[in-house]
C-alpha cells in the first residue's frame, strides 16, 4: 500500500470546466459547452461540486505523478426522523441541515485533510487500453434469461396473463358500475340517500384502484418479454468501475461483498472495485487496505462531508466515487457497476449483464433482481421482493421501461454524463436515474437472472424504515418529474415509460387512501347503515352474481400472473400493504402535507443495514423478553394502532351481526340483513383483520434465524463467502396457508351465495 501525503487545504479546483451544480429537480438545463453538447467527458461530479466550498488535497505517491482530489460537498434538505423510528433511538438524524442518519465521524466544522486510501500495488495495468468492441464475443446461453423460473407449459400459460387480466378487470368494472347503478336507482325508489353504501363503494374503490392500475398496465405487455441469457466470453472486455456503497454496515458484511466482487469471473485488469464508505469506518478502512494486498484492483474511499453543507446521501456517495475513478491509474472505466454493501455478487455477474449493453449502443442500464439469503422461514413480514422482481419488473421490461432497483446494475458512463450525473433530491436515486435515462431517450433492461444475494433488515424497525423510504423516494421522484407526464426531463420518454412511472407513483400516493378505506369499513358497520343498496330482488341477485364472477376471475388471474414468483405471494403482498398503510400514510403526510410547525418533517436517510435494535428479535439466545418487545412494538413502533383497529373491527362486526339477528322478523330478513351489512363478499373486514394482526403475531412469535455466518459457504483459503443453496430459496411451513384458508373460505362463501341466488325465492326486501 502506497503512503500518500496530503497537502492543503489548497484553492478550490475541479477537473471540469463547469463547476455549477446541475440539479434536475430544481429545473434549468444541463451544463453544456458553447457548442451545445454536454461538457463532461468523464462523468458526474461537477453536478455536485460547490465552487466556493471545495477543498483540494494533493496526493503525492509513487504512481509517477500527482493528482488533485476535490472534496465534493453534497446536499440534501433537512431530514429529521420518520414517524415510526423509536423515540430516543440512536438512529435518529443529526440536528444540522443536510445530516444523515448514518454515523459519519468525518463531518467537520472546517475544511480539514482526510486520508483517502488507494491501492496502487499493480505495476502494470491495461485498464486505460481501449478494446475494439468488434472483438467482444457474446455467447447465447438460452433464448430466455428466466428459464429456471418458468417451464415451457407455465411460460405458455403466463403469456395468456394479459388476457386473464383483461377478463378480471372487465368483470370487476362491470360489477362496480352495476353497484353504483343499483344505489342510484334505490335512492330514487325510496327517496333517501344511502350514505353508508356510498362510503362502502368508495372504500372498495380505494382498495382496488392501485391494483387495477397495475393490471391495466400489465395488459399492455401482451407482446410478452423475450430477453435471452447471454455471456461475455474471452478476455476482450470493456472496463468497469465497481462501486460498493456503504454507510455504517458491519465490516464483515461489507468485506464479504468486496471479496466476492473482487473475485468475479472477469479480467482483473479490466475492472476495479472501490468501497465508497460514507460512514468513514476506520476498521473498514484498515480491512480494505489489507484486502488490497491480495486484490490490487481494490480501493477504499471516504469523501469529506462538511457540516452544514448538503451531501445528497447515496447519490452524493456515488458521485464522489465517479469523480475518484477519473483520477485512478488508467482513468475511468467505460461502465459503472454498483453494489449495495450487503449484496454478494455471483461469479458470472459482470459477464451476464455486460453483453446486453455492448450489443446495443442505446442501452444505458441493465439491472438484475435483488434476491436475499436471510429471509426467515415463512417470511412473516413479506420482506421478499419476489413479486416485484419476478412479476412487476419483467412486465416493465416487456414494455421497454425497466427500472434501476439500486444494486447489481451496470450503467454506461456516457449515458450517465448525458443526464448530468447522479441526480439528487430523491431518496430513490436509483429509480430517479433510470427515469432520467428514459427521459433522455436511452434504453434500460432487466436481466432476469439470479446474480446477487443480499440481506433484508433483521429488525422490525429496519423493515419499516426501508419500506417507507422507498415509498417516499418514489413520490419525491414522481413530483420532481411531474409524474413523468410533461417537462424537458421526460421529453424522450415513450408512452409506456410515462404510464409506468405514473402508475407506480399513484400506487405510492394511494397508500393514504388505503388507510382511509380500512378505517371506513368498521365505521360503516358500526353505524348500522346498509352497505349494499337495491330496490328489487333481481338487483340483489345480479349484484351477487357479478361479485362471484369478478372474484373467481380475479383469483384465476392472480394464479396465472404470479406464476414466476409463486401464487402464495399474491395475497400476502396485499395483506402486507394493509398493515403497512399507517406507516406509509404518516410518512407521506409528514413529508409532503404538514407544515413544519405542525410536525411536518422529511425522512432522514440511513442504510437498512445500519439500523440496529436492542431487541434482537430473531436471535433465540439474545432475544429481548416479551414485555420489552411489547413495549417497543406497541408504543415505539405504533403497533397499538393495529391492536385498536382489530378491536374496533371485531366490535363493529359483532354489533352489526347482533343487530341483524335482533331486528329480523324472519329467517329471510335475517340472512338478507347480514349479507348486505357485515357479510357482503368478499368480506373485506376479515382480510383487513388478518393483515393487521401481522405485526402483533411477529412481536409475540418472532422468527428465529441462525447467525449470518451459518447461512454462508466460506472458502477456507480465499475467505470468499457465498450463500448456501438452502437459504437462497423461500421456505414455507404448512401453517402459512392461513392466508389461503381465509381467501378460500371467502371464495367458497361467495360460490354458495351465487348458486343460492338462483334458487332462493321470495326474499323479503323490508329491512
Amino acid at each position: 500500500m502506497s503512503d500518500f501525503r496530503f497537502s492543503g487545504p489548497g484553492s478550490p479546483t475541479a477537473p471540469f470546466r463547469n463547476q455549477h451544480a446541475y440539479d434536475p429537480l430544481a429545473g434549468g438545463s444541463r451544463p453544456t459547452t458553447p457548442g451545445g453538447s454536454f461538457n463532461d467527458s468523464r462523468a458526474s461530479s461537477q453536478v455536485f461540486a460547490q465552487g466556493n466550498a471545495s477543498s483540494s488535497y494533493l496526493l503525492e505517491g509513487d504512481i509517477g505523478s500527482s493528482v488533485t482530489l476535490d472534496s465534493l460537498n453534497h446536499g440534501l434538505p433537512q431530514n429529521p426522523q420518520p414517524a415510526f423510528v423509536r423515540r430516543g433511538s440512536t438512529t435518529s438524524s443529526s440536528s444540522f441541515e443536510g445530516s444523515t442518519a448514518c454515523p459519519t465521524p468525518m463531518l467537520h466544522d472546517e475544511k480539514s485533510p482526510l486520508r483517502t486510501i488507494y491501492n496502487h500495488n499493480q505495476s502494470t495495468t491495461s485498464f486505460h487500453l481501449p478494446h475494439d468492441p468488434r472483438l467482444y464475443k457474446v455467447e447465447k446461453i438460452h433464448k430466455h434469461d428466466d428459464v429456471e423460473l418458468l417451464s415451457t407449459f407455465r411460460r405458455t400459460l403466463y403469456r395468456l396473463s394479459p388476457l386473464f387480466t383483461l377478463l378480471a378487470v372487465g368483470s370487476y368494472f362491470l360489477y362496480y358500475v352495476y353497484r353504483i347503478h343499483c344505489t342510484i336507482i334505490s335512492q330514487q325508489a325510496y327517496g333517501k340517500t344511502y350514505v353508508m353504501a356510498w362510503l362502502f363503494i368508495a372504500a372498495e374503490g380505494c382498495v382496488a384502484c392501485p391494483a387495477l392500475l397495475h393490471q391495466l398496465y400489465q395488459m399492455l405487455s401482451i407482446r410478452g418479454r423475450s430477453r435471452p441469457r447471454l455471456r461475455l466470453v474471452g478476455d476482450d472486455c470493456p472496463t468497469i468501475d465497481v462501486f460498493i456503497t456503504c454507510c455504517g454496515e458491519d465490516v464483515d458484511v461489507v468485506l464479504d461483498t468486496t471479496r466476492a466482487a473482487c473475485a468475479v469471473d472477469y479480467p482483473k485488469d479490466r475492472f476495479r472495485v472501490v468501497v465508497l464508505d460514507d460512514g468513514k469506518d476506520e476498521n473498514l478502512q484498515a480491512a480494505v487496505e489489507n484486502l488490497s494486498s491480495e486484490y490490487p484492483n481494490c480501493y477504499y474511499y471516504a469523501r469529506i462531508k462538511i457540516k452544514g453543507v448538503p451531501h445528497h446521501f447515496k447519490a452524493g456517495n456515488l458521485t464522489g466515487g465517479t469523480d475518484l475513478s477519473t483520477k485512478l491509474p488508467g482513468g475511468c472505466g467505460e461502465y459503472i457497476a454498483a453494489l449495495d454493501a450487503d449484496m454478494i455478487p455471483e461469479p458470472d455477474w459482470l459477464r451476464a449483464i455486460v453483453p446486453h449493453l455492448i450489443q446495443d449502443d442505446k442501452m444505458a442500464l441493465v439491472c438484475p433482481p435483488q434476491l436475499f439469503y436471510n429471509i426467515p422461514d415463512n417470511d412473516p413480514l413479506v420482506q421478499s421482493l419476489d413479486t416485484f422482481v419476478h412479476v412487476m419488473e419483467p412486465t416493465k421490461d416487456a414494455n421497454g421501461v425497466a427500472w434501476c432497483t439500486g444494486s447489481g446494475y451496470l450503467i454506461r458512463r456516457a449515458a450517465l454524463e448525458d443526464i448530468g450525473g447522479w441526480p439528487v433530491g430523491s431518496l430513490a436515486e436509483d429509480t430517479f436515474t433510470s427515469s432520467l435515462l428514459l427521459g433522455s431517450g436511452w434504453k434500460t433492461a432487466f436481466c432476469h437472472e439470479a446474480l446477487q444475494y443480499g440481506t433484508v433488515p433483521e429488525t422490525f424497525t429496519g423493515h419499516l424504515k426501508q419500506r417507507t423510504r422507498w415509498t417516499l423516494g418514489t413520490l419525491q421522484t414522481a413530483l420532481k418529474l411531474k409524474f413523468c407526464l410533461f417537462g424537458d426531463l421526460v421529453k424522450g420518454m415513450s408512452f409506456f415509460a410515462r404510464l409506468s412511472a405514473f402508475v407506480f407513483a399513484i400506487d405510492a400516493f394511494f397508500k393514504i387512501f388505503l388507510l382511509m378505506a380500512l378505517l371506513t369499513i368498521p365505521i360503516v358497520l358500526i353505524s348500522g347503515g346498509q352497505l349494499v343498496a337495491y330496490s328489487t330482488t333481481s338487483q340483489l341477485r345480479w349484484q351477487l352474481r357479478l361479485c362471484f364472477i369478478s372474484l373467481v376471475l380475479t383469483r384465476l388471474n392472480e394464479w396465472i400472473t404470479y406464476l414466476p414468483s409463486g401464487y402464495r405471494l399474491a395475497q400476502r403482498d396485499t395483506g402486507a400493504q394493509m398493515w403497512m398503510a399507517p406507516y406509509h400514510a404518516m410518512t407521506i403526510i409528514r413529508s409532503f402535507i404538514l407544515p413544519s410547525w405542525l410536525g411536518g418533517k422529511t425522512m432522514a436517510f440511513s442504510s437498512s443495514g445500519s439500523v440496529k435494535s436492542e431487541l434482537n428479535e430473531r436471535d433465540r439466545a439474545t432475544r429481548a423478553p416479551l414485555y420489552l418487545r411489547l413495549k417497543v412494538f406497541l408504543w415505539d413502533c405504533d403497533v397499538y394502532l393495529h391492536l385498536l383497529y382489530i378491536l374496533f373491527v371485531v366490535a363493529a362486526v359483532t354489533l352489526s351481526t347482533v343487530t341483524g339477528v335482533l331486528k329480523a322478523t324472519s329467517v329471510n330478513n335475517c340472512l338478507v340483513y347480514l349479507m348486505t351489512h357485515a357479510f357482503w363478499p368478499p368480506c373485506l373486514w376479515l382480510i383487513a383483520l388478518s393483515a393487521c394482526a401481522t405485526p402483533i403475531r411477529y412481536c409475540l412469535f418472532p422468527p428465529t434465524m441462525p447467525d449470518r455466518e451459518d447461512l454462508l459457504d466460506r472458502d477456507p483459503k480465499t475467505g470468499i463467502a457465498r450463500p448456501k443453496e438452502h437459504w437462497k430459496k423461500q421456505r414455507y411451513a404448512p401453517t402459512t396457508f392461513w392466508h389461503e384458508l381465509q381467501y378460500s373460505t371467502v371464495t367458497i362463501y361467495t360460490i354458495v351465495l351465487f348458486f343460492g341466488s338462483f334458487f332462493v325465492k321470495g326474499i323479503d326486501l323490508t329491512t
